[in-house]
């Protein structure tokens, strides 16, 4: 029985039982990194949320925060992510991940707010409206 492959380069290629396992390994492959993308995408779609609420940003700007922050730690931006969900969670984030989203959140809040100052996310946005979460730059004026 013969295989053929069909492609831009060779529109009709027969193919031997090697190069049809080797062709089967590489989609099996690509399968798998688009997986991990796919996976990897919607983490850091969920962090880019969380910045957005710690540091009352555009999501733009949160996007932009979670690259810069990925960069200046030579972390990975997933591992960025992952970081900022936990964060968001229980309020642990590594000193290097802490201090360069702070910086962050300092340099993109300004582009978000006209006055140059970022609004304190303890302070509730309208009346009766319940705090959010205290921001990563200072702490929460709650006591226990």
């Amino acid at each position: 029985m013969a295989f053929f492959a069909i492609s831009d380069q060779h529109p009709l290629r027969l193919l031997s039982a090697t190069d049809l396992a080797l062709e089967h390994e590489r989609l099996l492959e690509e399968n798998a990194q688009l997986r991990q993308a796919v996976s990897s995408h919607a983490l850091i779609d969920q962090a880019m949320g969380a910045v957005v609420v710690i540091g009352r940003i555009a999501p733009e700007e949160a996007w932009r925060v979670l690259r810069d922050v990925s960069q200046r730690t030579n972390t990975k931006l997933r591992v960025v992510a992952e970081h900022i969900l936990r964060y968001a969670q229980d309020g642990v984030l590594p000193e290097p991940l802490r201090v360069e989203l702070n910086k962050a959140l300092e340099r993109y809040s300004i582009c978000s707010h006209p006055t140059g100052s970022r609004p304190d996310p303890a302070e509730p946005t309208e009346p009766g409206a319940a705090p959010t979460a205290p921001s990563p730059t200072r702490p929460s004026s709650r006591r226990p």
